[in-house]
């Protein structure tokens, strides 16, 4: 018994050293570098000589951000690849949240005085009552797309804990930034400059 015990603890330990050893090239490694394109999973270079399997998609800093489509407010369809070659900062918040509240007037200021692409995802299912977002958009001037994810299937394959939560986003579609709780005007604009 203490032979077999043995051997599958040595199995177990050759196993995790192949698999470190040959584990797949991370995003994270190409995060900043404006010589390749993320194509199908996989970082190509620009001159399309070369090609490097990648982490397809994840949630993490230097991870293509993980796609989605959901419907927004006004009933059209997004998805998060469409924006593709530009900059997103996507927020997952709710209106019962007073710290997305709090922040909201901030990134209203950051979609009119800078390029990029804001995606406000609701936490449709944790409201009290749907009217409560139209009438907060409302009351609030927002002119950016705000996504209802009524079924938290996007909110779940971000794994958003606490709100609000925000990604920044470059034009590659790779994750450079990542907050939990609001943010202010300034650190948008902080975050906003570091990305290409």
């Amino acid at each position: 018994m203490k032979k077999m015990t043995m051997i599958v603890i040595l199995i177990g330990m050759f196993v995790w050293a192949l698999y470190d050893f040959v584990e797949p090239v991370s995003d994270a490694n190409f995060a900043g570098n404006d010589n390749y394109t993320i194509e199908n999973g996989a970082a190509v270079a620009v001159d399309g000589t070369e090609t490097l399997n990648v982490t397809a998609e994840g949630v993490e800093v230097g991870d293509v951000a993980s796609d989605f489509e959901l419907t927004t407010l006004d009933g059209d369809t997004v998805k998060l690849s469409d924006f593709r070659g530009e900059r997103v900062m996507l927020n997952f918040w709710a209106t019962w949240c007073p710290p997305c509240r709090a922040e909201m007037p901030d990134m209203q200021k950051f979609h009119e005085e800078k390029d990029i692409v804001i995606l406000a995802v609701n936490l449709t299912d944790t409201e009290t009552n749907s009217k409560h977002v139209p009438d907060f958009v409302e009351e609030y001037g927002l002119t950016f797309p705000v996504l209802m994810d009524e079924h938290s299937k996007v909110s779940d394959l971000y794994r958003i804990k606490p709100i609000p939560t925000s990604y920044m986003i470059d034009s590659k579609g790779l994750i450079q930034y990542k907050a939990f709780g609001a943010l202010n005007y300034e650190l948008m604009i902080q975050e906003f400059e570091k990305m290409k």
